[in-house]
């Protein structure tokens, strides 16, 4: 190791996960050891094992070594400090007094002790926080940070309750991210103000907000979960071109997204959506029992080419035989790729056994369907057989089906729908897959 150049070493210690182990390969090394002050990256997680450790004292502190690793540096330019996800399962009765305080990151007294040293060239900057630490005390590490790095560029914040008072504008922040977050700016204000820069803004479980709008006028990308609280909400981003949206009843959402790309919406009700004009949209999922609504209301445009349904949950029999697939298709005409969940296909298959193939309407822009659902029965897959036989008709252009079967179903009954689906229609190229929920895909075959 010590023959290797200098240069590659540096490359290597930078892209070690784990700060520690850079201390120990320090340790074992004399140029490795030397080369410490020219590291520029710092990360540094809390692992649950290692907790358990400190209690009772019986390593250093977590705290001491991550201000040992910033005074060893004088080119730090990326810092990810934070504690394992594990630790998250705990509950404030698995701590004591001793723990107080060792993992409150966004303490702003042990920030203070340590960015002075790195605010000239801090560049991206990451603190997940241990919640049960932090969530009964509110931080002001947005401000500081905001009046010490100038140059930050990326900057993450989860798991903590962050306050706005004294946060001045960072105009070369272009990433933002803040998850599970209590945030003290109801209506997103400060965040609008003071990051006007930003290219991508990610807002997941982020609470305390009352009527947020989103007003940025660089964004290009763009993450927000939702919660039940805001009365309204609102994005106006007239340069945004992706956007995950997960909600549940909004009474009031305005969407002005002119350049949208993709777009990826989940919604419970979808009453109070409001969108602008979609002029560029060609990738479309739409996660909701209410897409009836959402079809009949609202005019996505006629770029989509890639779309993915996934009706949710159960509804009544009498809004099953609403949506069929060819009323989903003249919503949607331009589209090349579908890929339909579990329950969609379910009920899809309803509509059919009920109005029959006269609502398919035909088609050509459609090449590929992939599609996971459930085949209980030999009944079943006849039902299933004659519900593909009806698309492939219908629509001549469709010359790619991908479906996944749910794994608990009788192997025979798998092997006989496969067989009856391939036999009569053997101008299609068939993929077929098992899949199982919370479990990974496996695809089983490729048939030309």
């Amino acid at each position: 190791m010590d023959e290797l150049p200098p240069e590659l070493l540096l490359n290597i210690l930078n892209l070690l996960n784990d700060s520690e182990s850079v201390a120990r390969c320090r340790v074992a090394s004399k140029t490795l050891n030397s080369l410490k002050r020219e590291i520029s990256t710092v990360n540094l997680i809390c692992t649950l094992s290692r907790f358990f450790k400190s209690r009772p004292i019986a390593v250093t502190p977590f705290k001491t070594i991550f201000k040992s690793l910033i005074n060893d540096s004088v080119n730090i330019r990326s810092i990810s400090v934070g504690v394992d996800k594990a630790l998250k399962r705990m509950s404030f009765d698995d701590w004591n007094e001793d723990d107080l305080k060792d993992l409150y990151l966004t303490d702003v007294e042990f920030v203070k002790e340590w960015l002075p040293r790195v605010r000239d060239d801090l560049e991206m900057l990451s603190i997940s926080d241990f919640w049960l630490q932090s969530c009964w005390r509110k931080s002001d590490v947005l401000a500081l940070v905001s009046s010490n790095c100038s140059k930050l560029v990326k900057l993450e914040v989860k798991n903590a309750w962050l306050s706005v008072v004294g946060l001045t504008q960072m105009p070369n922040l272009r990433h933002l991210t803040l998850e599970f977050i209590r945030l003290d700016d109801e209506n997103l204000e400060k965040v609008n103000e003071c990051f006007p820069f930003l290219q991508v803004l990610n807002l997941i479980g982020v609470g305390g907000l009352k009527e947020p709008r989103i007003r940025l006028l660089n964004l290009k990308s763009c993450h927000w979960t939702v919660s039940n609280a805001p009365r309204s909400m609102a994005i106006l981003a007239p340069n945004l071109l992706e956007l995950e949206l997960n909600c549940s009843r909004p009474r009031s959402f305005l969407i002005e997204t002119p350049k949208l790309v993709k777009f990826h919406f989940s919604v419970e009700d979808a009453k109070g959506v409001s969108f602008g004009e979609f002029r560029d949209l060609n990738s479309l999922e739409l996660i909701s029992p209410d897409i009836c609504r959402l079809i009949r209301n609202t005019h996505f445009g006629n770029k989509i080419r890639m779309l993915a349904v996934d009706l949710v949950k159960s509804i009544e029999q009498s809004e099953r035989q609403k949506l069929g697939l060819g009323i989903l298709l003249k919503a949607f005409p331009g589209v090349v790729s579908l890929s339909l969940s579990p329950k969609t296909w379910s009920d899809f298959e309803t509509h059919f056994q009920s109005k029959g193939p006269v609502h398919m309407k035909g088609a050509n822009s459609l090449k590929l369907i992939t599609a996971r659902f459930q085949s209980s029965n030999h009944t079943d897959v006849h039902q299933t057989v004659s519900f593909i036989r009806s698309m492939l008709n219908n629509y001549r252009g469709l010359t790619d089906m991908r479906l996944m079967i749910h794994q608990d179903k009788d192997p025979r009954v798998r092997a006989n729908l496969i067989s009856a689906c391939m036999m009569s229609n053997p101008r299609v190229r068939w993929k077929w897959g098992i899949w199982a929920e919370g479990g990974e895909d496996m695809w089983l075959s490729d048939s030309a």
